[in-house]
């Protein structure tokens, strides 16, 4: 998943920019209220973490005028507001969450898992592709029974491929969901990580679940490749 981090103190941005990296989460972050409105103008998010208290526009008005630009991505208000007239003004506004802190960062991210898989092309936290399978609460993969360790990123890729089966997905694409802004999709480094999951996913196996699409990128599907 790609999430926006929208918060003004910078030592809780790093935090939760730093935590949710390490989950295999690509994240950019804004540090105020204009420049959160910015992002999503320039690339999508699975899910925006939204501050309440932020300068220049407070994260009420952002997500009004989120939703009122037609952005339906997943909000996760943050906040030190722990009232209840608050809480109803943010999901008044147009969040789907609210999370009060201080909080459980381990609380965050079953939130932002909870979150994700509200959108439709989720269907629950269980995917599965043939006999591949990704349970994304507990971040587990098997084939065919047999457990598969993956890093980081290499199991963002392959959830990412998971919740589009059968879908081409580009190399852009896998970059704009797997990686932050700063990300060379020039670079062959999307190009490594595929070729690595090969190997763990299907090299052991008899059938080729990752599909190269010739000049055009990726596929993940339990059919034969055409």
């Amino acid at each position: 998943m790609r999430v926006l981090v929208v918060e003004d103190e910078r030592k809780i941005a790093d935090f939760i920019r730093r935590g949710l990296t390490e989950h295999g989460y690509a994240v950019d972050v804004a540090y105020d209220g204009e420049e959160a409105l910015d992002w999503p103008a320039v690339t999508d998010f699975d899910a925006i973490v939204l501050d309440v208290m932020l300068p220049v526009r407070d994260g009420t008005e952002v997500c009004r005028t989120l939703r009122r630009r037609g952005v339906q991505t997943p909000i996760l208000m943050l906040t030190a507001k722990d009232a209840v007239e608050d809480r109803v003004e943010g999901l008044d506004s147009g969040a789907d969450d609210y999370l009060v802190k201080p909080f459980a960062f381990a609380e965050l991210l079953a939130r932002l898992r909870a979150l994700s898989r509200r959108q439709p092309i989720v269907l629950g936290a269980r995917l599965e592709v043939g006999d591949l399978l990704l349970d994304s609460a507990s971040r587990n993969v098997s084939r065919g029974g047999a457990d598969i360790e993956l890093t980081a990123k290499e199991y963002a890729i392959l959830e990412y491929m998971m919740r589009h089966p059968g879908q081409v997905l580009t190399r852009t694409m896998l970059a704009d969901h797997v990686w932050n802004y700063d990300f060379d999709s020039g670079s062959n480094v999307i190009d490594v990580h595929i070729r690595n999951l090969r190997r763990k996913i299907d090299d052991p196996f008899p059938t080729e679940l990752i599909q190269t699409v010739r000049g055009a990128g990726y596929r993940l599907s339990a059919q034969a490749g055409s």
